[in-house]
């Protein structure tokens, strides 16, 4: 399966391609769009600030890309600021997102100590096959900030750090977790080929 990789100089773009290679994917990372384009799945990875990322993606002329790709209802993937990227607003900055899904993004508690960094379990929501095996098991965060669908029923999997948010999304051909399963040892391998499995 030949994946894409959205390079928008905001993603860890190596370790989520050998991630994604180990699990069996042929990937192209690039900023190009014609280079994108024949991927039977997009990724869209992220690190850092939610509107320094949505002025990257405009920058690079890969903004439409992105939301034509889903509205065409060709395979998307989020993958921690990626998945915020795809609602429609955050309270980090003011930049609109890309509105693939509808919702916001919200900051934690100041009361809790953030960022939410290190190891945490999910807890599968609703009937997607994708999260159900591997609830209780524990992934790798790193974030100050977590999504609210509108929708509960997007919501793929759930991750309890003072509030349950929603660590895992999935609407027909959009998913989105805010965990990185390229640093979460091998359920993070694991997940990334089951997906591979479930869009082929």
């Amino acid at each position: 399966m030949k994946v894409g990789i959205v390079d928008y100089r905001m993603g860890n773009l190596a370790s989520v391609s050998k991630a994604i290679e180990h699990a069996g994917g042929e990937v192209q990372v690039s900023d190009q769009t014609g280079e994108l384009a024949g991927s039977d799945l997009l990724v869209l990875p992220g690190v850092g600030h939610f509107s320094h990322g949505m002025e990257n993606l405009v920058e690079f002329g890969l903004k439409d890309f992105v939301v034509d790709w889903a509205a065409a209802g060709r395979p998307l993937l989020g993958v921690c600021v990626g998945m915020q990227l795809l609602f429609e607003e955050s309270d980090e900055g003011d930049a609109a997102g890309l509105g693939i899904l509808k919702g916001r993004v919200e900051q934690f508690d100041s009361s809790l100590k953030v960022p939410h960094m290190g190891w945490n379990t999910l807890q599968p929501q609703g009937d997607s096959a994708l999260f159900q095996q591997f609830a209780g098991r524990y992934f790798y965060f790193v974030h100050s900030y977590y999504c609210v669908p509108s929708d509960d029923a997007v919501i793929s999997a759930r991750t309890d750090y003072g509030v349950k948010f929603a660590s895992a999304v999935h609407d027909r051909n959009v998913y989105g977790v805010q965990f990185h399963p390229e640093k979460s040892s091998d359920d993070g391998l694991a997940l990334y080929g089951r997906l591979l499995e479930e869009i082929a």
